[in-house]
């Protein structure tokens, strides 16, 4: 990922810090796994709403995953890069 910005420091949203993500748009179909891949924790209060608002987005639900206390939904964008929330 070269072009990008970086933060001066690690973002905790318990900080008062509102964290940033850069997005490079290049005309190049995905051709193979993901480069990055994000897990945004939104709290399992959360996580079912948060899948509903994305999907209405455009995002498309992928499948429900576990191990150990964690669990998580991975999705995908509309181009099929995928994330999870947590």
């Amino acid at each position: 990922m070269g072009g990008g910005s970086r933060h001066p420091a690690p973002w905790r949203p318990e900080s008062g810090n509102s964290g940033r993500i850069y997005f490079q748009l290049v005309p190049e179909s995905k051709t193979a796994k993901n480069r990055v891949h994000l897990d945004v924790r939104v709290g399992a209060a959360q996580i079912e709403a948060e899948q509903e608002r994305l999907i209405a987005t455009g995002a498309t639900f992928l499948y429900r995953a576990s191990q150990g206390p964690h669990s998580w939904v991975t999705m995908a964008d509309p181009e099929g890069n995928e994330f999870c929330i947590t």
